[in-house]
């Protein structure tokens, strides 16, 4: 399916089962792609997303010098590790929206050595890069930005930094810990990582330390300290990657918002995926969670409406906006707390969220000093969606054109950095619609 600048979201009207496959997982991905790389083994991926983020982390990689196969129709890479060795040691890199390319690799480069230019999209030159860059800056790293202060563009000369103890803030972003996490086997002694803020026990960091262990990378955490200690021997000859719970979770929402079952192919409750908790978030709404050999049910079928909710979505944050669509046709009003940061993502959620709500009819305001979000609901009218150049804006406010029709989501493309075809995927499910 070809987009255009407008989607105009089709209305679903019957309880037909869904039954979808999303791609891989991003996060999952694009810290496969690194670990292997890094790691002292030929890997074969399996089950690799294909996406705008994952293709700027794989032309970042070919540039540097890594050799690799890509069979995208396969959805496999192979990749041969450097050994922990960056094979060019001077590069011109451009990581284009993608938070994991941007974090991580700034991190990677600067401990690995050399001199590095890294651009970026005017997007994710807007998104924070300060606490990382001053850690690296005090290590001896001599990071030059080329337009604002802490920002992309900049190059980055270093060698032999000191670095063997960092404390870190998640608050602004956990991808600052996880980018020093993975980079951390890159030293000739390890680092010590101590971290700091309200999400040190997020689920994405939670990831990262199960990836970095899976590649045989030791992992030591005692409370809120990593020691990761050098290896010259980690690596793993095949690695396979989840499902996309966070795309998935697109097509479970529709369990209650239409009255429908909903399975994805592939995805299960033991996931390691964060957003797996929105999943339960709907069953406490009142569908029906069932295990099968296929995947994940979530049954909504025999629902007459669902509750609003009062809920922390801190740790699986990607999902506030589906959630908030969700809160627009409760039976009662709906509070999503802690999720502040999400103001520094690919647009300023919280914004995003409560103008469009706010467009379609709905009431929401901020709360909790502007780190949640109080929605009342009410009849949903037609109207554009604008989708601020992100891509959960698009997929997220797509399920309140299929419950209520006379939706258009402006730039529809933009849903290709995580998930190029899921317009696709609505139109299929539309298609069924007869």
């Amino acid at each position: 399916m070809k987009l255009t600048e407008r989607y105009v979201v089709p209305q679903i009207l019957n309880k037909n089962d869904i039954i979808v496959t999303v791609p891989g997982s991003k996060s999952i991905t694009n810290r496969a792609l690194l670990l292997a790389a890094l790691s002292y083994k030929k890997c074969l991926l399996q089950g690799v997303l294909f996406s705008e983020d994952s293709r700027a982390v794989l032309e970042c990689l070919r540039l540097l010098g890594f050799r690799m196969e890509v069979h995208e129709e396969k959805k496999q890479v192979i990749i041969w590790g450097g050994g922990g060795q960056i094979p060019n040691r001077q590069a011109a890199l451009n990581v284009r929206s993608a938070g994991t390319a941007a974090r991580f690799l700034t991190v990677i480069l600067a401990l690995a050595g050399g001199e590095y230019e890294l651009d970026a999209s005017e997007q994710m030159k807007k998104r924070p890069m300060a606490g990382l860059l001053s850690i690296l800056r005090k290590a001896g790293a001599e990071i030059e930005c080329m337009e604002e202060e802490d920002h992309f563009p900049f190059t980055i000369r270093s060698h032999l930094l000191s670095i063997k103890e960092v404390s870190v803030d998640t608050d602004v972003s956990s991808q600052f810990a996880s980018a020093l996490l993975i980079a951390g086997v890159l030293l000739p002694e390890g680092l010590t990582v101590s971290l700091a803020g309200s999400r040190k026990d997020g689920s994405y960091i939670t990831v990262t330390l199960r990836m970095m262990e899976q590649f045989g990378i030791p992992v030591r955490r005692e409370g809120d300290c990593c020691r990761i200690l050098p290896s010259t021997r980690f690596g793993v000859d095949k690695y396979q990657i989840e499902p996309d719970v966070s795309g998935a979770c697109y097509f479970y929402a529709m369990a209650p918002l239409l009255g429908v079952d909903v399975l994805v192919e592939q995805v299960h409750e033991v996931s390691m995926q964060g957003d797996i908790q929105f999943v339960k978030l709907l069953e406490k709404m009142g569908c029906v969670l069932q295990e099968s050999d296929s995947g994940l049910w979530v049954k909504g079928r025999q629902l007459a409406g669902y509750p609003g909710v009062d809920v922390d979505m801190q740790d699986f944050s990607d999902q506030t906006m589906t959630m908030a669509v969700l809160a627009a046709f409760a039976a009662a009003e709906s509070r999503i707390r802690n999720v502040g940061h999400i103001r520094f993502q690919e647009s300023d959620r919280i914004h995003a969220i409560i103008t469009e709500l706010g467009k379609l009819g709905i009431q929401c305001e901020e709360v909790e000093e502007g780190t949640g979000i109080r929605i009342h609901p009410g009849p949903v009218k037609g109207g554009e969606v604008h989708t601020y150049e992100d891509h959960r804006m698009a997929m997220s406010f797509t399920l309140a054109g299929l419950k209520t029709g006379n939706i258009i989501i402006k730039d529809p493309q933009c849903s290709a950095k995580t998930f190029e075809n899921f317009f696709d995927i609505i139109e299929e499910i539309a298609a069924r619609d007869v």
